[in-house]
């Protein structure tokens, strides 16, 4: 029986203060035909997730997947840089209704296709109900038009966070083994369980040492969820640290094309396999979830 009595410091603590070892990783499901929808996600900046959903819609793409990028940090984009692009239109556009989405999406390596975010411009930085539908009427039009969409969300528990992690079909948690990382990933866990009612979460650690390192992060992570929330939590893999990371950022070069042969390379690898070997749902888990509204009849929820 889960203990919710437990104030949210002492939770912190408990997830600071418990010891290492090993879990038990998940197994792998099977292929699906739909779109799949994933928010990549963390509790706060600085953890790399940019650098992840770049690395894994690349690897993707070298698959022979199609890839779509959202880039959800509608006030400070940063995909768009990491690619190198100078796109002339962002969803800022898109939501004043001066363009379409299919006008302001741009194209990135391996035909990757890319969504923009504007940067330094509040207008759009929190969604309404009427943005929110516009932008889901909009996604739901390309439904057959690719394999996975990645929606690279602004760190934190914003109101637009929690949006595009309750509307994705999966959410990916990216944290480092950096305490403050680790209990920030919990706390937006926490919050998109106990007030959005989210059941299932990913998580991918960043910036490991060595695969123990990325373990004992997933089992501080479990125990203390298992302790105090009614989730389940899938370890999906880590990725190695790397000085050269930062020369491919300042190349604005994304490592995995970089350095194919790298470590690296090989974690993303085994990261994208494993998504495109996880089971799609077989129904939509709420009534906002993107590519699903053809399934459902949809009010404005503001």
């Amino acid at each position: 029986m889960n203990n919710h009595a437990q104030s949210p410091s002492d939770q912190a603590q408990t997830l600071r203060a418990l010891n290492t070892g090993k879990p038990a990783v998940v197994g792998e499901g099977g292929d699906g035909a739909y779109t799949r929808v994933y928010s990549i996600t963390s509790g706060k900046g600085g953890v790399g997730k940019t650098a992840v959903v770049a690395n894994t819609a690349v690897t993707l793409a070298k698959m022979g997947k199609s890839v779509l990028i959202l880039d959800a940090d509608l006030g400070l984009a940063n995909v768009d840089v990491v690619f190198g692009l100078a796109p002339k239109y962002n969803l800022n556009h898109f939501f004043s209704g001066e363009y379409t989405l299919e006008e302001i999406m741009v194209e990135g390596p391996y035909g990757i296709k890319i969504l923009p975010a504007g940067s330094g411009i509040q207008n759009f930085t929190r969604l309404d109900g009427h943005h929110k539908m516009h932008l889901l009427d909009s996604l739901d039009t390309m439904h057959d038009n690719f394999d996975f969409v990645l929606i690279d969300t602004e760190a934190g528990i914003s109101e637009n966070v929690t949006y595009f992690n309750t509307a994705a079909q999966e959410i990916l948690v990216v944290t480092t083994p950096e305490p403050t990382a680790i209990t920030d990933a919990y706390a937006l866990m926490k919050l998109l369980s106990t007030q959005y009612h989210e059941k299932h979460f990913n998580l991918i650690v960043n910036q490991i040492h060595n695969d123990e390192e990325a373990l004992d992060v997933y089992r501080k992570l479990t125990m203390v969820a298992n302790r105090y929330l009614d989730i389940s939590i899938d370890y999906l893999g880590s990725i190695p640290s790397d000085k050269q990371m930062i020369e491919a950022i300042r190349k604005q070069r994304v490592f995995v094309d970089l350095h194919p042969n790298s470590v690296i390379a090989g974690a993303y690898s085994s990261l994208a396999k494993r998504l495109s070997s996880e089971k799609t749902m077989s129904q939509p888990k709420g009534n906002l979830q993107f590519f699903w509204k053809k399934l459902l009849h949809l009010g404005n929820k503001g």
